[in-house]
């Protein structure tokens, strides 16, 4: 059995029962840094006698082999981070998808992760979210990112480092625009926790003048439709492509109103408007 357990973000005491027993238990165990794993078991105050084989992004790929050898042998293998969940921005997807490919059971210990804390501690809407993981590294291929995203009406989590914090909030910042609210979740669960909540001028200007340390998890509300502005013309070329595409002007009105979230008089008043310049051109 392929087991992938949670570890805590940072307090001890959030280990599970089933954690500690799994870890005192397994014969093998795939840890993503031996030395904080052992860190760990000492802060738990377990002993574990498992081998325990190193399993990180850089050699994740080279040890699938030999660790499904394991599990095919019918040993079962314990998987873990050195904080959250396995596969979350970690080691974990590949085996688990080779397990799947083998028909080999997998169990999931479910327990802390900087995913939902941070949506939980960011006060943003929690009822839809996408998790987008790490932004790329330049700032000309995170803001293409971000602009892919600029509409996403789901509340974003990343993960970010501490030393590009403030590029990519002034990226996000350029995209998103300055209003849109968002939250710094510091160090989750550790002594030195910190929320910063604001709006993206707010956090650029909070990163810009104090020391980033720690693991960051940033925040951002999603795009609200209704929060853009049309303008007459916007509306009437609107409706005029939905025309085009062989739609009533009825049903073409309608479907503007509905798609920007404007009044369908105040869209109708944009088309006698146009209707009315048109026939005195």
């Amino acid at each position: 059995m392929l087991i992938l357990a949670a570890i805590p973000l940072g307090n001890p005491g959030d280990a599970s029962e089933n954690l500690k027993g799994a870890i005192t238990t397994s014969k093998y165990i795939a840890a993503e840094d031996s030395r904080k794993f052992s860190r760990l078991c000492s802060d738990l105050g377990i002993v574990y006698n498992a081998k325990v084989i190193s399993f990180f992004e850089g050699n994740e790929i080279e040890r699938l082999a030999e660790l499904i050898s394991i599990l095919e042998s019918g040993n079962d293998l314990l998987v873990v981070t050195d904080a959250g969940m396995p596969g979350i921005s970690d080691p974990g997807y590949r085996l688990a998808r080779a397990a799947v490919e083998k028909k080999i059971q997998i169990k999931v210990l479910p327990g802390p992760s900087a995913v939902t804390t941070a949506l939980l501690l960011s006060g943003l809407p929690s009822d839809r979210f996408c998790f987008e993981g790490f932004p790329p590294r330049t700032s000309g291929a995170r803001q293409t990112s971000f602009t892919k995203l600029a509409q996403e009406e789901r509340t974003m989590i990343f993960f970010e480092a501490p030393h590009r914090l403030l590029e990519s909030l002034t990226d996000a910042k350029a995209i998103f625009g300055a209003a849109r609210n968002g939250a710094i979740c510091r160090e989750m669960t550790k002594t030195y926790e910190e929320v910063i909540r604001g709006n993206l001028e707010e956090l650029e200007n909070w990163a810009r003048s104090n020391e980033i340390l720690g693991e960051i998890t940033l925040v951002l509300e999603g795009y609200d439709p209704t929060s853009k502005s049309y303008s007459s013309q916007d509306l009437i070329t609107l409706v005029l492509k939905e025309e085009s595409a062989g739609i009533s002007r009825k049903d073409a009105i309608a479907e503007v109103a509905r798609a920007t979230g404007t009044a369908k008089r105040e869209v109708f008043d944009a088309m006698v408007t146009h209707k009315s310049a048109d026939g005195l051109g």
